[in-house]
C-alpha cells in the first residue's frame, strides 16, 4: 500500500472531521509531511511510544493513542478481570485501576483526559491527577494507590513538537517482559474503529496536592541520611519549564534547606520552552540562566530538571571556582558512593544489598560497588532494567540505589523509575555535607577518583532524520557490527560484545561466548586492553545513532587531576577519529 493509499483511509467514517479536513489538507498539498505522517505506524515500543504530534499513522494523536490505549485495556482486562486488588478490596469490588499523569507539554493534558476517557469508556477505573506532576510520583502513585498499572504523558526532554506516553505496571516500573511484548501484540492488532472513546467520568477519581505531599515525605525518608549544613547551602533550581515546579521548591525546604533561589521565569510551565533551545538538563544552555542566577547569588550547586521531571543535572564549583556541569555519571558516582559510604558508617551492609546501572553507563560503579561490599547489577539501557531488577530480587536481595549515565538516578525502591526530587534532596545534602567540611562536591568526587580510580565520559550524538535516516543508522549499526574496530586510541580492541547476536567475542581467544543473561537489543560494546569502553546503539525515542565512550586512569593526588582530566578528553577525542564520527 502506498503512502497515498495510507493516507487516503484516514478520510474514512472512523476519523472525526478535524482529522480528516487536515489530512485532505496534506493530499491536496502534496506535502512533505505526507509521507512521513503515513509511511510507517508510530513504533509502540517495550515502554510506550514518541513521536511528532499530528495526523497520521507516523504521528502522536488522538487515534495513535486511542490504539495504544485500548490495547492496553484489553490486554489488563485478560490479566485482571475478576482479580482483587488491595486497593479494590476497600471497595468492596474488583475494579481495575490506573493512574494518569501528564507533562507540561502542548496538548498532555488533553490526551491525559482523552486516554483515561478510552479506559473508563471500558470499565477501568482511572486516578488522573488534575495538573501536571512528574514522572515519579505517576510510579510512586502507582505503587502508594495500589493500582494495576500507570500512564504518563511526556516526551522526556525532546524538542516541543514531540509527546509521547509511557506504560507502568503495578509493581510502579516501566513494562517489561512478557506484558511489554503482549502489551504490544494488543495495540497492534487494534483497529481505529474498535477504539471506546466515550468515557464515563463517574469511573474517574481526580488527585492533585495532597499526594504531592505523600511523595514528597518518602522522597525526604529514603534520600536523607545527616542533618549538617543545611541552612548554609546556597542552592539555585529551575525547572526549565516543567512538571518539579509542583514539587522540588516544597520538597527542598520541607528537607531543611533554607537557601533555594528559583530562576523564576522558567517555573512557569510551558510546552514551548520559551527560553531554552532544548529543555535538556544534560545540556550546559538549559542551565545558562541557572548559572547566571548562580553567580549573583553566590550558589554553591545548581540543579535542573527535564520536562517530566525524571531527570535532573547538576552544576557545582570546579577547582577554579566556576560553575561546571557535572555528565551523569559523575553525578551518580557522587551520589552512589556517598550512599554505600552511609550504609556502611550505619552497619547496614550485610552482604545481600545491590546497586543498578545500565550497560552504557560507567564500569565505575562496579569498582564502587566492591569497594563496599555489595552487588552491581546490570540491565539494558532505561529505567526500566533497574526496575525489574528490584522486581526479580525482592526478598533475596535489598536494592540501594541505581542509575544511568542519561543523568537519572533514585534512592531507594520506593519510586520505580528516575526520580529527580529524590535525588535532588541527596544531592543538595552531599552539597551541604561537603561545605560544612571545607570542600566542594567537585573535590569530593576527585576524592572518589583516588579511591577507585578515575573514569571519563564522553557522548557522541549523530543524527539522523526521517526514513533515509532511519535506514542509514540501520546501515551504520550493521557496518560497525560486521567491521569492528581493531584499535581505539592506540589500544588493542580486546573483546566484542552483540547483546543483539548475544555474544561475546574475545579476540586474543578467536572465540565467541554466549552472553544471555541480558535480553536482546541492538547494542555493541568495544572494550581495548587499556579499559576503553566504547558502546553503540540506535536511540529508542530519538533519530540518533549513539557512541558512549568511557576511558580511564589511576589517579595518585589531585595534583594530577587536571592534566589527567586533559588527557583523557584528548583520549575520547582519539577515539571519535578512531570511528570516524564527523
Amino acid at each position: 500500500m502506498t503512502t497515498l493509499e495510507k493516507a487516503k483511509l484516514w478520510l474514512g467514517d472512523s476519523f472525526d472531521q478535524e482529522t480528516k479536513d487536515a489530512v485532505q489538507t496534506l493530499i491536496d498539498s502534496n506535502s512533505p509531511d505526507l509521507e512521513d505522517s503515513f509511511y510507517r505506524e508510530l513504533e509502540f515500543g517495550t515502554g510506550g511510544m514518541r513521536g511528532i504530534m499530528g495526523v497520521g499513522t507516523n504521528r502522536l494523536n488522538k487515534y495513535t493513542l486511542g490504539q495504544a490505549t485500548q490495547g492496553l485495556a484489553n490486554y489488563m482486562l485478560q490479566q485482571f478481570q475478576g482479580e482483587e486488588t488491595e486497593g479494590s478490596a476497600k471497595s468492596g469490588t474488583s475494579q481495575i485501576s490506573v493512574a494518569i499523569a501528564y507533562d507540561v507539554r502542548n496538548n498532555s493534558k488533553e490526551f491525559g483526559k482523552l486516554v483515561a476517557d478510552v479506559l473508563t469508556a471500558n470499565g477501568i477505573k482511572v486516578l488522573l491527577f488534575k495538573n501536571h506532576r512528574p514522572t515519579p510520583e505517576l510510579s510512586f502513585t502507582v505503587r502508594d494507590r495500589k493500582c494495576n498499572g500507570g500512564i504518563v504523558l511526556t516526551a522526556s526532554h525532546n524538542p516541543p513538537e514531540y509527546n509521547g506516553y509511557k506504560v507502568y505496571w503495578n509493581d510502579g516500573a516501566q513494562i517489561v517482559p512478557p506484558h511489554d511484548e503482549a502489551i504490544i501484540k494488543e495495540v497492534y492488532s487494534t483497529k481505529f474503529e474498535d477504539i471506546k472513546f466515550d468515557g464515563n467520568d463517574d469511573l474517574i477519581e481526580w488527585i492533585g496536592e495532597e499526594q504531592d505531599d505523600v511523595y514528597i515525605n518518602a522522597c525526604i525518608e529514603n534520600s536523607t541520611y545527616q542533618d549538617v549544613g543545611k541552612g548554609n547551602l546556597n542552592i539555585v533550581f529551575t525547572s526549565i519549564h516543567g512538571t518539579t515546579y509542583t514539587t522540588v521548591p516544597k520538597a527542598l525546604e520541607k528537607a531543611g534547606f533554607k537557601k533555594i533561589d528559583l530562576v523564576k521565569e522558567q517555573m512557569i510551565p510551558s510546552g514551548n520552552f520559551p527560553t531554552v533551545d532544548s529543555p535538556n538538563p544534560e545540556e550546559p544552555a538549559a542551565l545558562e540562566m541557572a548559572m547566571d542566577l548562580a553567580k549573583i547569588t553566590n550558589a554553591d550547586i545548581v540543579i535542573g530538571t527535564d520536562p517530566d521531571g525524571d531527570r535532573l543535572g547538576i552544576a557545582v564549583r570546579n577547582l577554579e571556582g566556576e560553575i561546571q556541569l557535572l555528565n551523569g555519571n559523575q553525578c551518580n558516582t557522587i551520589l552512589t558512593y556517598y550512599i554505600l559510604d552511609q550504609w556502611k558508617k550505619q552497619g547496614k551492609i550485610t552482604g545481600k544489598e545491590f546497586i543498578g546501572s545500565t550497560i552504557v553507563t560507567s564500569d565505575i560503579f562496579f569498582d564502587i560497588a566492591e569497594k563496599f561490599g555489595v552487588d552491581c547489577k546490570v540491565g539494558l539501557t532505561g529505567f526500566k532494567w533497574i526496575g525489574k531488577m528490584i522486581r526479580d530480587f525482592e526478598g533475596q536481595e535489598k536494592f540501594i540505589c541505581g542509575g544511568e549515565e542519561s543523568f537519572g538516578f533514585m534512592t531507594g525502591d520506593f519510586v520505580r523509575d528516575k526520580d529527580s526530587c529524590g535525588s535532588i534532596i541527596l544531592a543538595c545534602e552531599i552539597a551541604a555535607w561537603c561545605k560544612a567540611n571545607g570542600k566542594t562536591m567537585y573535590e569530593y568526587l576527585i576524592e572518589i577518583y583516588q579511591e577507585t580510580g578515575m573514569y571519563y565520559e564522553g557522548l557522541i550524538n549523530i543524527v539522523k532524520k526521517g526514513r533515509d535516516g532511519a535506514e542509514e543508522i540501520q546501515n551504520m549499526m550493521k557496518n560497525f557490527r560486521e567491521n569492528p574496530p581493531k584499535s581505539l586510541a592506540g589500544s588493542l580492541v580486546e573483546e566484542v560484545k552483540d547483546f543483539k547476536e548475544q555474544t561475546n567475542f574475545v579476540v586474543s581467544e578467536n572465540e565467541k561466548h554466549v552472553m544471555d543473561d541480558i535480553p536482546k537489543s541492538n547494542v555493541l560494546i568495544y572494550y581495548t586492553q587499556d579499559g576503553t569502553k566504547v558502546c553503540v546503539r540506535p536511540s529508542g525515542t530519538e533519530p540518533k545513532i549513539k557512541f558512549y565512550v568511557s576511558v580511564k586512569d589511576v589517579l595518585e593526588s589531585k595534583a594530577d587531576f587536571k592534566d589527567k582530566l586533559k588527557a583523557l578528553e584528548a583520549k575520547i577525542e582519539e577515539v571519535r577519529k578512531d570511528l570516524q564520527l564527523n
